[in-house]
């Protein structure tokens, strides 16, 4: 037990010291987090995590927005653009790593559509396995939402500038001891459809807030 004065004007020190370094590294994360832009839909307003958006590209004046379709007819279904130019594609929602608030750039991402398919469960993206007979990883569904680490590493994603246009990028960071290949995610053309894989030249991209601002409800199985 420590009475006498030079011992608790010692634990008193240490006790400010430890609050302070508290406080410190509480500071630090704000700062890192204020410091980092936010993703801005195209009304020019931070996108805002749970939020129903349609991802749309900026350059393809052939194709619409991003959405999930069962390539070979069975599950899981790929992510491409819209056949007609005139779609906006599924409704879908971000849920960064953080937590809620706003969407920012280079943030651990995980993507959700608001898509109703025969495959139970299937709305969040995931990069699939590489295909021998293409050479390419594509995006598909079949992820979850949460659970950052060494078996959802493949569903987090991230947006980043280029330029005067945002770009997904696949390169998480929840998962130290993961080896990854990072890369864009662009395009691949099959039988007239353009598939979200990983590859260059990445595809540009921008965000239309849905209406009715909705928030995308999660499936059963991506609690956090």
């Amino acid at each position: 037990m420590c009475s006498h004065s030079p011992c608790v004007r010692h634990q008193r020190t240490k006790m400010l010291l430890v609050t302070s370094l508290v406080l410190a590294l509480s500071t630090l994360v704000d700062l890192t987090k204020a410091s980092t832009p936010h993703v801005l839909d195209i009304a020019g307003r931070p996108v805002q995590a749970g939020k129903g958006y349609y991802m749309l590209p900026v350059n393809d004046t052939q194709f619409g927005g991003l959405t999930g379709i069962s390539e070979y007819g069975s599950c899981p279904f790929n992510v491409m653009l819209s056949a007609s130019r005139f779609s906006n594609g599924s409704l879908l929602s971000i849920h960064p790593v953080t937590g809620k608030g706003t969407v920012r750039l280079g943030i651990d991402l995980n993507m959700q559509f608001f898509l109703v398919t025969l495959c139970v469960d299937l709305s969040v993206w995931k990069l699939a396995k590489f295909d021998k007979e293409t050479n390419h990883r594509f995006v598909t569904l079949g992820g979850l939402v949460g659970h950052p680490g060494a078996d959802t590493v493949d569903n987090w994603f991230k947006i980043e500038k280029e330029g005067d246009h945002y770009k997904l990028v696949f390169c998480p960071t929840v998962c130290d001891s993961c080896s990854v290949v990072c890369g864009n995610l662009g395009t691949y053309t099959m039988d007239g459809r353009r598939l979200l894989a990983l590859g260059d030249p990445a595809l540009a991209v921008k965000f239309v807030r849905d209406s009715r601002s909705l928030s995308i409800r999660r499936p059963i199985n991506s609690r956090r």
